[in-house]
């Protein structure tokens, strides 16, 4: 493998998408380790754009991943997401991966929540472009319909469409020009299997080789 990423750090923060061993704490996260990065990723179960304002706690768990050591696995209010600021300011990370998107968009729910999910993503964009730290926001993916939370394609297009207009001073990267609606398999309409989930990280991290900071990493 080569080094594209050598010498990037880059902090991973989101969703249930990063809370289980075998999600993107797995997948995603060895991709960039794989190609030079240091990467810590902290993923929070039904955390929202706003929680990582300030240090909220989680009811559902999460898990956290530093560099090649295996993800530590949080239960319940154990889990708890922390300050973009006060992660700026300890880690000094060269880029923020931000992945969120199915938490916000309501599938079960008639009307898209436009506004609250507005105020959601502005606080955090907010906080981000504060840092002066470039950023990408990766947005949902297809997944199947129906399931435990209802997911259905109508609306995580309506969610992705709104946050690539919604995420500036960050790259939106669009996660549904990396598969067709049903080709990744999942356990429940919107968290991957296994196999789900490793497509879904090697792509993201393709993405991320594309960023403007990613390509000046490892040159010399």
């Amino acid at each position: 493998m080569v080094n594209l990423l050598a010498g990037l750090s880059i902090l991973i923060i989101g969703d249930s998408h990063l809370s289980t061993p075998g999600y993107l704490i797995s997948s995603l996260h060895d991709n960039l380790t794989r190609q030079g990065a240091v990467v810590h990723t902290i993923g929070v179960c039904g955390a929202q754009p706003a929680a990582w304002i300030k240090t909220t706690p989680s009811d559902c768990g999460g898990a956290e991943r530093v560099g090649t050591a295996a993800p530590a696995v949080y239960a319940g209010t154990a889990a708890r997401t922390v300050s973009i600021e006060r992660l700026v300011q300890s880690e000094h990370p060269n880029l923020i991966l931000v992945v969120m998107g199915d938490t916000m968009a309501a599938y079960n729910q008639a009307v898209f929540p436009q506004n609250w999910i507005w105020q959601q993503v502005s606080q955090l964009t907010e906080a981000l472009g504060k840092t002066g730290t470039a950023c990408a926001w990766v947005g949902p993916a297809w997944g199947s319909e129906g399931g435990r939370f209802k997911k259905n394609f109508a609306r995580v297009k309506q969610m992705s469409d709104f946050l690539a207009s919604n995420v500036s001073p960050c790259t939106y990267v669009d996660s549904l020009a990396m598969s067709k609606p049903g080709q990744w398999p999942t356990i429940d309409g919107q968290h991957f299997t296994s196999a789900g989930y490793r497509s879904w990280g090697a792509e993201i991290a393709k993405s991320v080789l594309r960023l403007p900071v990613a390509q000046k990493a490892g040159r010399p």
